[in-house]
């Protein structure tokens, strides 16, 4: 590689290093007055995903939601959600690349969760009731979603409206939840099931299955 070329490259590295900075999402940048809230030393790496319905969005301290991250409450921007917060991120969260948060009644996020990429969160599903109409076109259903603090979602993994999951949950990559499970389950599959979890009194272990439970 020539003089030239090292150089070029050297430039380019640094420039877009640069622009990543200046095009971060935080505190000191004016597009984190829209957000309702925007802790201190959270950041919303660039370049961003979709993001709109800031207004219904609270974002806790030292929370990095990392690049391409969609998050966002309503439909579309510029609708008028009411009164209280939608979608809620505790502190010290990591969001992985490329993951989407959608946000329509309620997405309560704990402190200390950490995704991997590509993790689909949401509290709205489409319906297929009416079997003339387009499921495109019926009106969507929502359903809370709750996720405990100290929690891990693996790569990939798909979050439905309806979800509780309780605090130091482990979600298996490419697991597709629903349902509710209580705090130090890890939950794998398709549909996601508990495959362990944890007591004082066995440690962590095997669950029995539904039906074979005493």
């Amino acid at each position: 590689m020539s003089l030239v070329q090292r150089a070029i490259g050297t430039l380019i590295h640094r420039t877009y290093t640069a622009i990543r900075r200046a095009g971060a999402i935080s505190t000191a940048s004016p597009a984190g007055y829209r957000f309702r809230h925007l802790g201190e030393g959270a950041t919303i790496a660039f370049p961003p995903g979709a993001i709109f319905g800031e207004a219904w969005i609270e974002i806790g301290d030292h929370t990095l939601i990392g690049e391409r991250v969609s998050i966002s409450c309503g439909m579309n921007p510029d609708l008028d959600l009411g009164p209280d917060s939608i979608l809620r991120i505790g502190r010290a969260c990591s969001i992985g690349r490329g993951s989407h948060i959608v946000a329509h009644q309620s997405i309560d996020i704990g402190d200390d969760v950490f995704t991997g990429p590509y993790v689909y969160i949401t509290d709205q599903n489409h319906v297929y009731d009416d079997p003339d109409v387009p499921i495109g076109r019926q009106w969507p259903r929502n359903s809370p979603v709750s996720i405990g603090s100290g929690s891990w979602l693996g790569a990939g993994a798909i979050i439905l409206p309806g979800t509780t999951l309780g605090r130091q949950c482990v979600v298996a990559g490419g697991a597709v939840v629903r349902g509710e499970f209580p705090d130090h389950s890890v939950v794998a599959g398709v549909p996601a099931r508990r495959v362990r979890g944890y007591s004082p009194k066995l440690g962590w272990h095997t669950p029995l299955p539904v039906d074979a439970a005493p």
